[in-house]
């Protein structure tokens, strides 16, 4: 069971010898005015307006976020910058349009750091520093890299305005004045909290991490909850939070910058090798082992690529070398780490789990704090045993109303995303509330998983009956869970209160290019949309349930005509425990086992990874294929280049692989009986 661990300094290491390195890359660069051109991201739809939410997979699409040793860690990110967006980027860059202009929602989705680390590198291999400015809410993962690596974020919706294509630009890297040259016009963009300026002007986050990293092994970590009259007017993020400062006297309130200690810091195959490269360069690679640590090899493995076994071995080495074993370990096809750490009992309510993957927030199911970082934080993490966190506004959802037939977690938030429309969450936290506590763990991780696509800052259902139930199951009683039962305060205040009536939510199927693009399934089934691929899985609805619930659908399909799948159908189980469950008898099924029931229907069951969902692997799309699908991404590219993604249910998926059209359950001509399909 995951606890928090105190330093453990390597043998023959004395603390006292920390102290030589302490104040090893104090300062940043010296400050001196920036000046390039403007390189404006337009949007081809809508001539005269910037491009709004360009995402990360854009920014750097998937096949470039390798690193075949650490030596060489950027040098696919380099050529990957834009790679499909811009495809001069690199050229353009070297030319002097260094000042990078873009819309709202600028850098949105994955964590991956390969995006702010490549365009740094993009600039500093010919001498040049880059200045990325955007207007309104830039993702918080990326914008939190830059200032850990250095790279200038500004946000001004006015400079972005007023933009024009060969426009000049100057920057002052110590006050952040932004100036149109060409324009005669200045701007003062939004502001930094004290310490993300500490930290830019500091010399990153390597720089920091030495400053502090002596102290912090030195320092026992303590979680102390709140009392009732305090926890009274907190969010259940922001008691998590309050319990976990480093600093005990520090304000826990909205905008407010902290070090809190981590409980967990996963990473996986593709995060790794950076966290590596950067506790490194903290800890001098040779004083302790890495805190808190997990990996799990979840993403590149089974490409049969030698770069990506390269990318593989280098987080096989570190574990090796420190001795990461089970379950902190994962080894390829033990699962994707967002059902592999859980059913490990490493996640646990009340947990503070910066993870190394944006759909980290799945851990807000289990009453947790689950935010995605990238690896530079992670790496920071695991050398001092914290990170830095900004707080955000709260946001509340209350979940409220009949669960409509065939209607699930992926539905819920479908329509979530659908509601919020193109502002999303922007960037919250978001407090779930199931008022009639009628919503699985299941269902509960995928609506936390996705606030990835609802660019919240994280997702959380306290802990409840529901979640301890759970545990329970898994031999995990209350009593012997680390921290105490929480739930939200009375009188905690939220930026936003709503109510989603789940009475009015149907299954839904999300069109290319967002998740948002939801629309009711039965609306989409008259247009009778071919697909190329159905594919149910992934760490979004890759659980047993999940499968369980597809497994339901096909044989109530079986019964009424529809016996095999008209196309090609492929099952990605959550995790290898998911994998072997599903060989077992269920009850539900008559004694049958899901497995079985899957590949009668022409279901082909492999491994637990990462790769279609991004587009990595055979089972990746090609130019002009449509692909319906239970993943969490249905982005431009994002499941293979020129492949159109579409999003729905483990139970639409299923249905729609029988009827061959993207079409709910009720198409086959079977009747929704709460005992039969109920989860």
């Amino acid at each position: 069971m995951q606890t928090i661990q105190p330093a453990r300094l390597l043998p023959g290491v004395s603390s006292d010898s920390l102290d030589s390195g302490s104040s090893a890359g104090g300062g940043g660069k010296q400050a001196t005015t920036l000046k390039g051109k403007a390189l404006i991201f337009w949007d081809p739809e809508t001539p005269g307006k910037k491009l709004d939410a360009i995402d990360t997979d854009q920014i750097t699409p998937a096949a470039y976020c390798v690193s075949e040793g650490l030596d060489t860690l950027d040098e696919k990110w380099k050529v990957g910058s834009f790679y499909y967006l811009m495809p001069d980027f690199r050229k353009r860059v070297h030319s002097g349009e260094t000042f990078v202009i873009a819309g709202d929602r600028f850098a949105i989705g994955s964590s991956r750091e390969m995006s702010p680390a490549g365009l740094k590198a993009v600039a500093e291999e010919v001498g040049l520093e880059m200045v990325v400015v955007c207007g309104e809410n830039m993702g918080d993962i990326f914008r939190r890299n830059s200032l850990n690596l250095g790279l200038h974020v500004v946000q001004s919706p006015e400079a972005v305005a007023d933009a024009q294509d060969g426009d000049e630009f100057s920057f002052d890297p110590k006050s952040r004045a932004l100036r149109n040259e060409t324009q005669d016009k200045d701007y003062t963009p939004v502001p930094l909290t004290a310490k993300e300026e500490d930290i830019r002007q500091g010399g990153g986050i390597f720089a920091v991490g030495r400053r502090e990293f002596a102290a912090s092994v030195r320092q026992e970590p303590r979680v102390e909850w709140p009392d009732a009259s305090i926890a009274d007017g907190l969010t259940t993020t922001e008691q998590i939070i309050w319990a976990h400062r480093v600093d005990k006297n520090a304000e826990v309130v909205p905008g407010k910058t902290l070090r809190v200690y981590a409980d967990l810091l996963p990473v996986s195959d593709g995060t790794g090798p950076f966290a590596i490269h950067t506790f490194n360069q903290i800890t001098g690679g040779n004083t302790i082992y890495p805190r808190q640590i997990a990996v799990a090899n979840d993403h590149f493995v089974f490409t049969g690529k030698d770069s990506d076994d390269k990318q593989t071995q280098i987080s096989k080495q570190f574990a090796e070398k420190y001795d990461i074993r089970h379950p902190h370990y994962a080894n390829p096809g033990d699962g994707i780490f967002h059902f592999y750490f859980p059913e490990q009992g490493l996640v646990l309510p009340g947990l503070m789990i910066p993870g190394a993957d944006s759909h980290s927030r799945a851990y807000g199911a289990y009453g947790a704090i689950g935010i995605g970082v990238g690896s530079t934080t992670s790496g920071f993490g695991w050398s001092t045993g914290y990170i830095y966190f900004t707080l955000a506004k709260a946001r509340r959802v209350t979940l409220r109303g009949k669960l409509q037939p065939w209607v699930s977690g992926k539905d819920i938030v479908l329509k979530l995303l659908e509601t919020w429309g193109a502002r999303q969450s922007q960037g919250m936290s978001v407090e779930f509330i199931d008022a009639d506590q009628q919503l699985p763990i299941a269902y509960r991780n995928t609506i936390c998983n996705m606030m990835a696509e609802g660019e919240s800052q994280n997702g959380i259902f306290a802990a409840d009956d529901i979640t301890y139930k759970w545990y329970a199951e898994k031999g995990m009683s209350e009593s012997q869970l680390p921290y105490p039962r929480i739930k939200p305060g009375k009188n905690a205040r939220y930026a936003i209160d709503e109510t989603l009536d789940l009475s009015s939510v149907e299954p839904m199927i999300a069109k290319p290019y967002s998740p948002g693009n939801a629309f009711p399934a039965g609306e989409v089934a008259k247009e009778r949309i071919k697909f190329d691929k159905a594919y149910i899985g992934s760490c979004t609805n890759g659980s047993y349930d999940d499968l369980l619930s597809a497994a339901l659908i096909l044989r109530a399909g079986n019964r009424a005509g529809a016996k095999k799948a008209v196309t090609d159908f492929v099952i990605f189980p959550g995790s290898g425990g998911v994998k072997q469950l599903i060989e077992k008898p269920d009850s539900r099924l008559d004694g049958e086992s899901i497995a079985n029931v899957l590949r009668e229907a022409g279901g082909q069951i492999r491994d637990s990874w990462c790769g279609p969902c991004f587009g990595q692997g055979a089972d990746a799309l090609e130019k002009g294929e449509v692909a319906i699908t239970t993943f969490n991404r249905n982005w431009q590219n994002r499941m293979g280049l020129g492949g159109l993604g579409y999003l729905a249910s483990p139970a639409v998926v299923a249905a729609s692989a029988l009827v061959g059209y993207m079409a709910p359950p009720d198409e086959l001509g079977i009747s929704w009986e709460a005992g039969e399909f109920g989860v």
